[in-house]
């Protein structure tokens, strides 16, 4: 009896580890030539850090692969809607990081116009089969968490979303320059991270 119940118990163990296996979707392996479009606002552009150290620099150096930084430090999501396009035809990426939504958030705009805006841009990704990485940007707040447009936007997109990256480096004092910016040791946390996720995901 006891070692029926221990295979059973064996059988259980097994069908929960299969359904937890890895989540990160896969993606095409990235060519050595290929371009990744880092888009969005302050948090791509670097500040709190020197030119050099904003993650995508960071990360271009760690992956071997060219990462254009296309971020403007305050601009809105409509307005980045606005300027994608153009940014998409010129560098033909084959993967788009996307941070943005942040200071609609602060500036307390309106979150659905923004989640539209923001959905728009993944579709003007994917309509030229770019795969996208969506990376949430935490609400305001003593405990941060993404705000919640952007799992409303990953639950029925094709996007790698990575809710807490932003949100896990700026509550690390260490590794913030100020309550919405990483510094230079917070950047080089979100590139490697980054850099995790695209080893995992089969692009590397």
């Amino acid at each position: 009896m006891i070692k029926i119940i221990h295979q059973i118990l064996c059988l259980w163990l097994l069908i929960f580890l299969a359904a937890c296996g890895d989540s990160t979707p896969q993606l095409e392996r990235l060519s050595d030539d290929a371009v990744i479009l880092a888009f969005g606002d302050s948090l791509t552009y670097g500040t709190g850090a020197e030119k050099n150290e904003s993650y995508p620099v960071i990360l271009e150096n760690t992956i071997n692969r060219k990462v254009i930084n296309a971020g403007v430090p305050g601009e809105l999501s409509m307005q980045g809607l606005k300027r994608l396009p153009k940014l998409l035809d010129k560098h033909q990426p084959k993967l788009l990081i996307l941070c943005h939504g942040g200071n609609d958030i602060l500036r307390k705009e309106n979150l659905a116009e923004a989640e539209t805006n923001i959905r728009q841009m993944i579709a003007l990704a994917e309509n030229n089969n770019i795969p996208v990485i969506l990376l949430g940007v935490p609400k305001p707040g003593f405990f941060l968490s993404p705000a919640k447009l952007y799992a409303n936007i990953a639950e029925n997109t094709n996007v790698i979303f990575m809710p807490n990256l932003i949100a896990d480096v700026l509550s690390d004092a260490s590794m913030k320059s100020d309550p919405v910016h990483p510094n230079k040791a917070g950047y080089r946390q979100m590139a490697a991270v980054l850099a995790n996720t695209l080893q995992d995901a089969g692009a590397l």
